[in-house]
């Protein structure tokens, strides 16, 4: 039986702190979780359907397709484990292939080697089997193997992404200190808009955010923009699976209408990005965009929805020092302009977060690269609070 049609364990991988948001979207996508942790869960599904979740999946990084698990005291079982699996059904003898890893293995001290092991079990298979090899290299632009080994279990997968799903693939422009695209995505699902009501984002940056709140206000999914994944490299791959999967991107796609999403920044250059990204993204005539201070931003009265900000966070003494000031001055235009919305600041700085003088309803927890952040939810009153 085809792998594309076979169920078997599956496990979607995320960045830390993504897999609540994670979880949401698989199971509106009609799956059954059978396992979460933390960077991700696990599922039954055919390589078919890990089509259906890479096209869709907003705070994803990678659809691992599990092959084989076994145990591994060294490098040379992993060879001699893997030297058995039937590469020569899988991997085109004319294609490409990569592999990737995570190793955590005591006679292992640089996993590059475990790759390479596993590199040399698929060639001498497949030279063995066809007299010829396929190539390989760093670039996940072919199949992709992914060897997952922890002490001595061990479990190889087809990784049916490549490029990690985190990066979404309009963003032309990234901007100084841009956040991720999985990150932004599950920061907005993690708040109260309701995607009708306006979403304001002051110091938008290169529009990261305001780009993803209008994608996710249409439901239009990353797979619009992207035109190459891993599974597309494996032997029996259809491409009749893939064009029906992203047609019905296309047809779910809903209309937005008097929805008003604004982005602010104080950087005429970032503005500009953000334009171009937006325009990349097919959102730009979704978002107005201006350039101004954070707190001459437009905010529709009497309208409710969202204010998103995401301010510097300072890395040095100087810089925190000069930051307690716009954080203080956040707060005094989330209370005076923002009245009727919902709050939230994401910051990796929460010393500099007490500036902002409101009390947050929620500490929402999320990492952004090594920093340990929190999106707070601020709920700012239009009247008392009674």
């Amino acid at each position: 039986m085809s792998l594309y049609t076979k169920k078997a364990a599956v496990t979607i991988t995320c960045n830390k702190r993504l897999t609540p948001y994670l979880e949401q979207e698989v199971k509106e996508l009609g799956f059954q979780v059978e396992e979460t942790f933390v960077t991700g869960v696990r599922i039954y599904a055919s390589v078919n359907e890990c089509i259906r979740l890479n096209l869709n999946l907003r705070c994803a990084s990678q659809v691992l397709y599990s092959l084989k698990q076994f145990e591994a005291r060294d490098a040379d079982e992993i060879y001699r484990e893997l030297h058995t699996y039937p590469w020569e059904t899988l991997i085109p003898a004319d294609g490409y292939f990569s592999i990737t890893s995570n190793v955590q293995n005591e006679t292992i001290n640089n996993s590059m080697f475990a790759n390479l092991r596993v590199k040399d079990a698929i060639i001498d298979r497949m030279r063995e089997k066809h007299g010829r090899r396929p190539s390989t290299g760093a670039e996940l632009s072919g199949s992709v193997i992914h060897l997952f080994w922890k002490n001595e279990q061990a479990e190889i997968f087809v990784d049916t992404s490549g490029d990690s799903l985190a990066r979404h693939g309009y963003r032309k422009i990234p901007g100084r200190a841009p956040m991720l695209e999985a990150l932004a995505a599950a920061t907005i699902l993690a708040t109260q808009w309701d995607r009708k009501s306006p979403f304001i984002n002051p110091m938008c940056g290169s529009g990261t955010v305001a780009i993803e709140a209008a994608l996710v206000a249409t439901n239009s999914r990353p797979g619009l923009f992207r035109s190459n994944y891993a599974f597309m490299h494996l032997i029996g791959y259809d491409e009749a699976v893939y064009q029906e999967e992203r047609g019905r991107l296309e047809n779910q796609i809903t209309e937005a209408p008097g929805l008003r999403i604004i982005a602010t920044d104080l950087s005429p250059q970032a503005i500009e990005n953000a334009r171009k990204n937006a325009r990349a993204a097919g959102v730009d005539d979704m978002i107005t965009f201006a350039v101004c201070d954070f707190a001459s931003t437009e905010v529709p009265q009497d309208a409710g929805g969202v204010v998103y900000m995401n301010p510097e966070y300072g890395l040095r003494l100087g810089e925190i020092q000069a930051l307690e000031d716009t954080y203080g001055r956040i707060g005094d235009f989330m209370k005076q302009q923002c009245k009727g919305y919902f709050g939230y600041i994401f910051t990796g700085n929460l010393d500099l977060a007490k500036k902002i003088g409101l009390k947050a309803k929620r500490r929402i927890e999320f990492y952004t690269s090594t920093i340990d952040c929190r999106l707070l939810e601020y709920e700012l009153y239009a009247g008392s609070k009674r």
